[in-house]
């Protein structure tokens, strides 16, 4: 900000201030010191008003209000380039001289939250390092480790996956031994470091809606045991060359899916995220899907997402559920 407009502010800023006591002030004196039956002559609706003081506590409640704001722009930033009186934000830390991420200093809602992430990166880093250093499936069976993954992953994982880590509509359930990535240990730390885009091809244009429904048959009935809906105007043999012309690169031959791709089992039913009904199958393969699971690795951090692939890996592959967090 330049320097006209910082002045322009706190001049603003203070003379409003200013200026709304003096008038506090003014209108006081201007008022009787005893109270009266009579009215100040308006009416509205034939409720009419009595000609006296405003109340004491009212008066002064207003002149803490003003004493308020000015020790408020004293302390905090407000007045133009005034960056306040508040001591100890110089550096978001203190004691290793860390600058604040913008490079500069004095209090911001940005520096206070910095200043948090510091003080508790003080606390709790030796401990994520700890078990950073471990491997995943030892820390998957360390109480304490678990405990503090469960709390991450009601932070950051449960708005899609639930809190109980059994998924949604369009979210896998972490709870079974269906992954389309990858279960394993260091598959399941590359997927929540770097996020996973998912791509289902839509289909409905190449094979037609009578190809869409014979492949959905095939899936349904071959590969998932189900039998068709009454009326179902579909034919599983048909599907089954579509299949194997459009779909085996993906899934494979035996419908096993293929985790490099993120392709999933389909002769399982976690497979089904979407829904496993020879409608929501003709769904899926006429318009295709696509399913995003954001990268962690800048907003948590290694040590961290390290325990978050400890106590993912911990629901499918513990003697017992693990806690959920407290």
């Amino acid at each position: 900000m330049s320097t006209f407009w910082s002045l322009y502010v706190t001049v603003l800023t203070l003379g409003t201030i200013f200026a709304m006591g003096w008038l506090l002030i003014a209108t006081r004196k201007g008022q009787r010191a005893d109270t009266t039956d009579e009215t100040v002559g308006h009416s509205f609706d034939g409720i009419e008003e009595y000609d006296n003081p405003l109340p004491k506590w009212w008066f002064w409640l207003f002149i803490g209000t003003i004493i308020f704001a000015l020790g408020y722009l004293a302390f905090y930033p407000g007045l133009g380039n005034w960056k306040g009186l508040l001591p100890g934000y110089d550096y978001a830390d203190n004691e290793k001289k860390i600058q604040f991420s913008d490079g500069t200093t004095g209090w911001t809602g940005v520096h206070e939250w910095e200043k948090e992430m510091a003080r508790s990166e003080a606390r709790f880093g030796p401990i994520f390092a700890k078990f950073a250093a471990m491997p995943i499936e030892e820390v998957a069976k360390d109480p304490q480790a678990l405990k503090m993954g469960g709390r991450l992953f009601a932070s950051n994982c449960s708005v899609c996956h639930g809190s109980d880590a059994k998924g949604a509509y369009g979210f896998p359930n972490l709870t079974d031994a269906d992954w389309r990535w990858g279960g394993d240990p260091q598959s399941l730390k590359t997927t929540i470091m770097n996020g996973r885009h998912a791509v289902m091809p839509a289909w409905g244009a190449v094979i037609g809606d009578q190809g869409v429904r014979d492949v959905s048959a095939y899936v349904l009935t071959q590969l998932n045991g189900h039998t068709l809906p009454a009326g179902a105007n579909a034919d599983p043999a048909a599907g089954q060359k579509i299949y194997a012309t459009t779909c085996v690169a993906c899934h494979g031959p035996q419908g096993k899916g293929v985790a490099a791709l993120g392709a999933p089992d389909l002769t399982h039913p976690g497979a089904f995220i979407y829904g496993a009904s020879f409608a929501q199958l003709q769904q899926t393969i006429q318009y295709g899907r696509q399913g995003q699971m954001p990268a962690q690795a800048l907003l948590q951090g290694n040590d961290r997402v390290h325990l978050l692939a400890a106590y993912v890996y911990s629901l499918s592959h513990g003697d017992e559920p693990a806690a959920n967090s407290e």
